[in-house]
C-alpha cells in the first residue's frame, strides 16, 4: 500500500511539475512581451495556450545532430544528468498539509525526511556536473568557456546560498522542510522573512544566489548568446537541447518552492469550507506563492541588463558572502540572547 501511494504521488508530482515547466516558458514569453509592449504568443490555441505543445512537438520532430569529435558517452549523458537532478530535488519539498484517504493520513509530499534541506542542496550542487560535462564533451571552445563560467559561477553562489539558509535553520531548529513550514503557520507575521525570524536579509541573499544558480538574467553569462554564441549547450540540438531548457525551468520551480517553504510560510493561509476544500486550499496557497515568485524571476529578466563576468564574481565573494556571514552571526546572537 505504501509503495502504491508513493508511486501515485511521484506520477502526479512529475506530471504537474512538467506541466508547470512547459507553461512557465509561455508565461515568460507573455510577461516579457507585455513588458516590451508586444503580445507574445497568440496564434496556437486560444490566447496562445497551446504554444508549449507546439514547441514540444517541434523539438521532438527536429533533426537530432551529433557533431563529430565529441566525447559521445558524456555528450549524451550531460543533458540526461541535468534534467534528472532537476526533477529529483522536488521529491522532498512539501506542497501541502495532510489528507486522509481510507482512514490513512498521507502527507502531501513524495517523501518526508528530517534532513530534507541538505538533500535539496546536495542534489542541486551536483547539477553543475551536467553543465561541466556538456561543455567539455562537446569539444568546442565556446561550449568549454560556457561550462567553465557556469561551474565557477554555481560554486561561488552556492556558498552564499547555503549561508543564507543558516539563519532560517537557526530560528527553526530543524532541517525538515515540513517542520520549517509548520513553525511559520499562524499568519504572515510568523513567516521567516518577517516576524517569525526577521530573515529579510537572508531572503535577499537567497534571491540573488538563486538567480545565479539557475543561470538567469542578469547572471546568465554561461549561456550568453551575445558573448559565447550559446555557452555550454552550443553543440546541442533537438531534444538534448530541450532537456537543458527543461532543467533550467525545473530548477526555477524548485527555487520558487524552496523560497515559499523557507521564507514565505509554505502552504499557510486561510482554510475554510468542506473537508475537500480544506485539503486543497493549502496546495492553492503554496502554488500561488510559487507563481508569484516565478513572476518576479521573469520581471527581473525583462528589466535588468547583464553583468560583466568580473562584476558577477565580485558581487558574490565581496558582497553576498560577507553579508551572509554577518546575517548568520547576528541571527545566532539574537537567538542565544533569547534563550
Amino acid at each position: 500500500m505504501f509503495v502504491l501511494i508513493s508511486f501515485i504521488k511521484i506520477v502526479i508530482v512529475l506530471a504537474v511539475l512538467l506541466t508547470i515547466v512547459a507553461y512557465t516558458v509561455l508565461l515568460e514569453r507573455k510577461l516579457v512581451g507585455h513588458i516590451q509592449n508586444r503580445w507574445g504568443p497568440t496564434r496556437v490555441g486560444p490566447f496562445g495556450l497551446l504554444q508549449p505543445l507546439a514547441d514540444g512537438l517541434k523539438l521532438i520532430l527536429k533533426e537530432d545532430l551529433t557533431p563529430p569529435y565529441v566525447h559521445r558517452g558524456l555528450y549524451l549523458l550531460a543533458p540526461i544528468l541535468s534534467l534528472a537532478l532537476a526533477l529529483t530535488s522536488i521529491a522532498v519539498i512539501p506542497f501541502g498539509n495532510w489528507i486522509t484517504v481510507a482512514g490513512k493520513r498521507i502527507p502531501l509530499q513524495i517523501t518526508d525526511v528530517n534532513v530534507a534541506l541538505l538533500i535539496v542542496l546536495g542534489i542541486t550542487s551536483i547539477g553543475v556536473y551536467g553543465v561541466a560535462l556538456a561543455g567539455w564533451s562537446s569539444n568546442s571552445k565556446y561550449s568549454l568557456l560556457g561550462s567553465l563560467r557556469a561551474g565557477a559561477q554555481m560554486v561561488s553562489y552556492e556558498v552564499a546560498l547555503g549561508l543564507s539558509l543558516v539563519g532560517v535553520l537557526i530560528v527553526s531548529g530543524t532541517f525538515s522542510l515540513r517542520g520549517i513550514v509548520e513553525r511559520q503557520l499562524g499568519g504572515f507575521w510568523h513567516w521567516n522573512i518577517f516576524g517569525g525570524g526577521y530573515q529579510f536579509v537572508a531572503f535577499f541573499i537567497y534571491l540573488m544566489a538563486a538567480y545565479a544558480e539557475t543561470n538567469r538574467t542578469p547572471f546568465d553569462l554561461p549561456e550568453a548568446e551575445t558573448e559565447l554564441v550559446a555557452g555550454y549547450h552550443t553543440e546541442y540540438s533537438a531534444m538534448k537541447f530541450a532537456m537543458f531548457f527543461m532543467s533550467e525551468y525545473a530548477n526555477m520551480v524548485t527555487v520558487a518552492c524552496l523560497a515559499s517553504v523557507l521564507f514565505l510560510g509554505g502552504w499557510g493561509g486561510p482554510v475554510f469550507g468542506p473537508p475537500v476544500l480544506q485539503a486543497l486550499l493549502p496546495v492553492f496557497w503554496f502554488l500561488l506563492r510559487v507563481f508569484l515568485f516565478l513572476c518576479l524571476y521573469i520581471w527581473v529578466r525583462g528589466t535588468l541588463p547583464r553583468f560583466r563576468y568580473d562584476q558577477l564574481m565580485a558581487f558574490s565573494w565581496k558582497f553576498l558572502l560577507p553579508l551572509a556571514i554577518a546575517n548568520t552571526m547576528i541571527t545566532s546572537l539574537v537567538v542565544a540572547l533569547r534563550h
